[in-house]
């Protein structure tokens, strides 16, 4: 079966009934895909990204890890201030990809029903049907999510945890693969209602986009002025490929020095005196699995220090909590975790060799 997409642009639940929503998904929900061969999986991973970065100028550090946590199986924070690019994005990755893809605008009124859905009585039959909402679909981007009321972004919670929706006692299962890309702007602040830590510790990592450079810039403005280079984008893969990179990224190889590595890493944001909140268990595991998605772009089937450490930042700076004397002082997320990672003993590779460098410069690498 062709998968098909479909697009929301507003808060309301499409009119599906929920055994077309089965039938669509029943090729990737029916049987574990099969893994690709190393040549395939690079040659996708390289349409993806050559397509994002033809749209999105002088980023290509974000659309890669964006890439990484797809890859990952998590879920994406894009946090900027107006104007650089972060619902685009979302709109790229989930376009380069033939699968249903719903958009959710997030306002003060949006309902908990409108994301996940809702029962519904039809008086013909005489029973309750449901209305999926717009949260079934393999992309969802979520653009500004701190404008939603605190009930609102708890309905989420579920369903990008355990990638599925209860209303009314009945548990229904969501797309796969499945992935949220949400967006805020950490700037304006009135009428929003910032995320929770809960919620924050649900995305798998978060993205500041920051300004273009100015040769970027310079061609943005040549290239986007009379249309947007979003509207020349089709999809490059099919939600079955994704799938099947999915399935070579967890077969990737983690060696025991460098799960000690990550273990170790989480322990030390807990007992830094700097922090008031460390990393939780949860976000080692992510931390981890962004790390083979990272080995895997790489063209490596085994894990290295470096591949932790380089995305240590982006897993981890959202989930901490600084004291409230270091923030006086000046440190932020990111430099408490830049001079754990100085500190910390890197182990050897998976295959006994060093890695590449040292991981306080793989993590300078990625800022």
């Amino acid at each position: 079966m062709e998968p098909h997409r479909r697009t929301a642009n507003n808060a309301s639940a499409p009119n599906l009934n929920l055994a077309g929503v089965a039938d669509a998904v029943s090729h990737l929900n029916g049987h574990r895909p099969a893994a690709m061969e190393a040549a395939e999986f690079h040659a996708a991973a390289q349409r993806i990204l050559t397509t994002v970065n033809t749209v999105i100028d002088g980023k290509s550090d974000a659309a890669k890890l964006a890439l990484t946590v797809l890859l990952a199986q998590g879920h994406l924070l894009l946090e900027d201030v107006p104007g650089v690019g972060k619902t685009l994005l979302a709109k790229t990755l989930a376009r380069t990809i033939d699968c249903t893809v719903n958009r959710i605008q997030f306002t003060p009124d949006l309902l908990p029903s409108d994301v996940t859905g809702v029962s519904i009585y039809n008086q013909a039959s005489r029973l309750f049907e449901f209305r999926p909402g717009a949260v079934f679909a393999n992309i969802v981007i979520g653009d500004e999510i701190n404008r939603a009321s605190a009930k609102t972004q708890s309905a989420l919670l579920e369903c990008m945890e355990e990638h599925q929706v209860t209303v009314d006692g009945t548990s229904y299962k969501l797309d796969e693969p499945f992935m949220v890309v949400a967006t805020q702007n950490p700037i304006e602040m009135e009428g929003t209602y910032p995320l929770p830590e809960a919620q924050r510790d649900r995305f798998m990592a978060r993205i500041s986009m920051g300004y273009p450079d100015k040769d970027a810039e310079i061609e943005m403005l040549e290239t986007h002025q009379a249309v947007s280079p979003l509207a020349k984008v089709s999809p490059v893969v099919t939600a079955s490929d994704v799938a099947a990179m999915i399935a070579t990224v967890q077969q990737v190889y983690v060696s025991d020095p460098v799960k000690e590595y990550t273990v170790s890493l989480g322990r030390a944001t807990r007992e830094s005196p700097l922090l008031r909140l460390g990393a939780s268990p949860r976000s080692m595991l992510q931390l981890l699995r962004a790390a083979k998605a990272t080995a895997a772009l790489d063209g490596r089937d085994f894990v290295l220090p470096d591949d932790v450490a380089g995305v240590a930042e982006s897993v981890l700076a959202h989930r901490i909590i600084l004291d409230r004397k270091a923030a006086g002082s000046g440190e932020t997320p990111h430099s408490v975790l830049r001079g754990i990672l100085s500190r910390l003993p890197v182990p050897q590779s998976a295959h006994g060799q060093p890695g590449r460098g040292t991981a306080a410069a793989a993590a300078g690498r990625n800022r």
